[in-house]
């Protein structure tokens, strides 16, 4: 640790014991949160939110207590996936929120239910960002929840690691595309959890292919699959894969994501239902 130490490990590069050290704070908020899985992926645009939301939706349904921590801060979308369009509440003090909660039973926490306008920009820096998401895990009432899922915004910067060493994060789940660069991306966001010693419960690749509704013929838009290679270098066991299906875009559009068909991501549930 240098002498010029700042104790802000979330803007920080070095790699001393301080900022690799856990600091997971457990407190009548979050005491009853059994499980918590973190979403994430190597870059933007592949559908985390989404599969977030999936995951979400098949844990509530098998019964299990589920809540969200969006910590997309500057891009949150899980509101709108489950049409809420109500604000999150405080105590008296301000200092516990009531996260709100969706048709079907699952709480959400996102910073668009805290703003007055969901669509005015978030324009801070990562340590302000890293600190949100900090709040929303220790300040948010949780209460009774079997399993929390967090949708990680992408890549390896401030939030993840903050959540990583924030939250008591027992797996992580990929989202990737079908792409020629998906090798590198998934293997940069592997070896973070691997770094962090959180296992990597599986992968989901989304866009996989296009299965025409006429001939039932699938056609892989965004080039040939090679996500079972790649998983199978990387010793990870459970891969899904999702097609490219439009009537998908238009539920969670019109915040029905609770309506989605959650089965392709059996698999992956039950390694979550296993830890």
């Amino acid at each position: 640790m240098s002498e010029e130490c700042s104790h802000d490990c979330s803007s920080c590069g070095s790699d001393c014991a301080e900022r690799t050290l856990p600091q997971i704070v457990r407190n009548a908020n979050n005491e009853k949160v059994k499980k918590v899985i973190a979403v994430v992926s190597g870059k933007g645009g592949v559908g985390k939110s989404l599969v977030t939301s999936m995951l979400s939706v098949h844990a509530n349904k098998s019964g299990l207590k589920t809540a969200i921590l969006d910590a997309d801060i500057t891009g949150p979308s899980i509101p709108k996936s489950f049409g809420l369009s109500g604000k999150a509440t405080c105590d008296e003090e301000g200092t516990k929120i009531y996260p709100p909660v969706t048709k079907e039973g699952i709480k959400v926490m996102s910073l668009n239910l805290l703003m007055d306008n969901e669509t005015d920009p978030v324009i801070w820096r990562g340590p302000v960002i890293a600190s949100a998401v900090k709040e929303f895990w220790e300040n948010v009432e949780w209460g009774d929840t079997d399993c929390m899922f967090i949708d990680c915004p992408p890549g390896t910067g401030d939030v993840p690691l903050t959540i990583f060493q924030s939250l008591p994060v027992d797996g992580i789940v990929v989202v990737t595309s079908p792409q020629e660069l998906v090798s590198m991306i998934v293997e940069k966001a592997v070896k973070m959890a691997q770094m962090m010693d959180i296992p990597v419960l599986g992968i989901v690749e989304n866009m996989s292919y296009f299965e025409c509704p006429d001939c039932g013929k699938r056609h892989n838009i965004y080039g040939e699959s090679h996500i079972d290679e790649i998983a199978a270098e990387m010793g990870i066991q459970n891969v899904a894969k999702l097609p490219l299906d439009p009537a998908v875009a238009s539920k969670v559009d019109a915040g029905n994501a609770e309506a989605l068909d959650t089965s392709a991501l059996e698999a992956i549930a039950d390694a979550i239902r296993a830890i």
